[in-house]
Formats: C-alpha cells, structure tokens, sequence
C-alpha cells in the first residue's frame, strides 16, 4: 500500500489536476474586458447588447451545470474535462471567426453569441470535472483543499487573463486572444489524455430531483454568500464614483488577496471543524467586511471592508462544497458538485438587476447593507442544519 500523501506531494497532484480548471478561466478571462467595447464601439451595437455578449455564458454555464455533475458520474472526470476543454477551444474559433466579420456585423454578434454559448458549458464541464478527477485521485479526505486549490486556480487565471486579453487586443484584435485560447485549450487537451483517469464508481444513480433535495440547504447557504461577492465585483467601481473615492480597482484586488490568502493557508481548517463550523465563521466575516462598506467614511476603511468580505466568503465554497458532497453515495458526487455549484452561478447571475434595483430605491450605499442581511440569512439557515445534523442531534440528547 501506497503511503499517503501529504504537503508539497499533495498540493503538486493537486495543482496537477486542477491546472484544466486554470485553462478554462485563463479563457473566460482573456475576452472578458475585450468584448463590450469590440460590440459597441467596432460593430455599432447597444451596451444592452454587449451585456447580453458577456451574460450568455453565465446562463450556458447555469444550465449544464447538473448535466456536468451526471456527466462526471457515468463517464469519468477525463472525459468531461477534455469535453470542456474542447467548447473553450470552439469558443475561441467562434471569437476569431468574429474577428473576420466585422464588416457584417450581425454575423459578428451571432458568432460571438455561439463562441460564449460554447465557454459557458466549457466552464462547467472543466470546472466540475477538474474538481471530482482531484478529489478521486487524492481522496475524499483532502475535498475542501482540492475545492480551496480550484478557486485559486480560477481567481489567479482570470487575473491574469483579462490584462493580457486587453494587450493582445491593442496589438492584433480579437484575433490575438482568440489564437491564444485556441493553443492553450489544444495544449490541455493533450495534456489530458496523458493523464491517468479515476474509476467510475458502480451503483444506482440517485434520481436528480433526491440530489437537488440533499444538497439544497447547502447550495442556498452558498448563495446567499455569493451574494456580497456579486455586489462587490459589480458595484464597487460606481460605489466608488459615486462618492468621488479613487482606488476601486485597488478594493477590488484587496477582495481577491483576502480571498486567495485564506483559500491557501486556512483550507485545513475544514477537515479540523467541519465544514458547517468552518462556514458559520466566514459568514459572519464577511457579513463584517460589507457592513464596514456600507458605513466606510473613505476608500481605505471601504477597501478593509473588501479584504475583510474576501477573507470570509473565501471558504464558503469548500466548507460547504464539502458537505453537499458527503451527503450523497460517492456515484452521485459529481452530480451533488454540479448542482450545488449551480447556485453560484444563479446568484451571481440575480445579484446584478437585483442589486441595481435596491440602488435605485435606496441608493447605491444600501446594497451593501441588504447584502449582509442576506449573508446573516445564510449564516441563520447554516446554523439551523447544523442543529439538525445527526452528530449535533447526538450530543443534544447525551
């Protein structure tokens, strides 16, 4: 028998799995700061449409999300990630033949629409997949620091994917960035065949609607924490103008340092307390990060709030990730990921208009304050199931 593996061992198996989930978000953010203007300023388009451009991945991704999970259980971790990589890949052909349409533009938009219909089930296809093929290959005992290492893989890609996206587009156009996620996504997919692949393991399918039942507590617990993620990515640049504050961009890295930070030195903590434990904790972090937003006299205390709404939702993800994952028989795992990431991607997806609403009630201050309510919902909701899990249940009636 194989002696376990442990700290630098672990971490490079897992970074060598994850790397698929780093070449997927590298995709998503090489167009992500191109594409607006490419839609308004060179083909003469609306901003509503160049919001339609960007939001049409976040929809693909919302919907394939649960097949990505079902994929994963009956076909295996390889075969869904090379199929993910394989839509990036599309996506970027789809972009470059965008590039050579602009003198008929609504060919342009239409091959831009099918190329992010392609990224958004690329995303969950890799993402999910990526995610189970290092949980199998480590073992379930090391899921919330496989989950911890796939957020960093995605906040690192896409940090650096948008500015190097923006360069290549100055010097050679969408053709630059879409060449680009053409070889890499061929790179991965190479790369994926040579590695090994996990058993599926054999046993009756739970039906979808039992699984959506099992892990919906914990998907909610997610979204409501999703919640001060979405208005700070969002909002914060106006809230900023708004109060004639500089530094947005420099809140917004802060958010991501507090996020990463803690995603690489506190991931243990999960196996040590619990998952549950472990969110209940980050709520209320977070909650503290936005409320000091919401009150913040100036850029430094709004952007210590950022850093403070970082570090807590950092560990949602895992610490309940988790839990959704062990409340299934391991061949429903991949659809327990998928549907409890899907509530990610919902609340990230209804935070926006929403968001934009409250502000235009009560002004742009007030989502930040109605963003931690929502978080201190989740925290309530998390506190109740763990009330009612069978080892807390046990200890009450000792």
């Amino acid at each position: 028998m194989s002696a376990p593996l442990t700290g630098a061992k672990l971490n490079l198996r897992i970074i060598s799995i994850v790397v698929f989930t780093c070449i997927c978000y590298f995709s998503i953010g090489l167009p992500l700061a191109v594409l607006p203007s490419f839609v308004h300023y060179d083909l003469g388009y609306s901003t509503l449409l160049a919001g339609i451009v960007i939001s049409i991945q976040y929809i693909s991704t919302l919907f394939s999300r649960p097949h990505a999970g079902r994929y994963t259980d009956t076909w295996g971790p390889k075969k869904v990630v090379s199929l993910g990589i394989i839509c990036c890949g599309l996506s970027g052909l789809s972009t470059l033949i965008a590039a050579f349409l602009t003198h008929s533009p609504a060919l342009a938009v239409a091959a831009l629409l099918v190329g992010r219909l392609f990224l958004g089930v690329g995303e969950s296809f890799t993402a999910t997949g990526a995610t189970l093929w290092g949980i199998k290959t480590v073992g379930s005992i090391h899921t919330s620091r496989v989950i911890s290492w796939n957020g960093v893989a995605t906040y690192v890609a896409m940090a650096s994917g948008a500015p190097l996206g923006v360069i290549l587009n100055q010097y050679f156009g969408l053709a630059g960035f879409s060449i680009l996620i053409i070889v890499i996504a061929t790179i991965g997919l190479f790369f994926a065949r040579g590695k090994a692949d996990v058993k599926v393991v054999a046993g009756k399918r739970a039906p979808f609607h039992k699984v959506v039942a099992r892990v919906f507590p914990f998907g909610m617990g997610l979204g409501l924490g999703t919640i001060g993620f979405g208005v700070i990515a969002t909002f914060i640049t106006l809230y900023f103008a708004q109060r004639q504050w500089q530094g947005a961009a420099f809140t917004l890295s802060l958010f991501s340092i507090g996020f990463i930070c803690v995603r690489l030195v506190l991931s243990n903590t999960i196996i040590r307390f619990g998952g549950i434990r472990v969110s209940l904790v980050c709520f209320i972090v977070e909650c503290l990060g936005l409320l000091l937003i919401w009150l913040a006299p100036n850029a430094w205390l709004a952007g210590a709030g950022a850093f403070m709404a970082g570090f807590g939702f950092s560990l949602v993800f895992p610490a309940l990730g988790v839990e959704a994952v062990n409340r299934v028989e391991e061949q429903n795992q991949g659809s327990a990921l998928g549907v409890f990431s899907a509530f990610l991607d919902l609340a990230l997806g209804i935070t926006g208009p929403v968001a934009g609403w409250v502000s235009g009630l009560w002004g742009m201050q007030s989502i930040y304050l109605c963003a931690a309510i929502m978080v201190m919902v989740g925290w309530g909701l998390m506190l109740w199931v763990n009330t009612r899990s069978p080892s807390q249940q046990k200890k009450n009636t000792a």
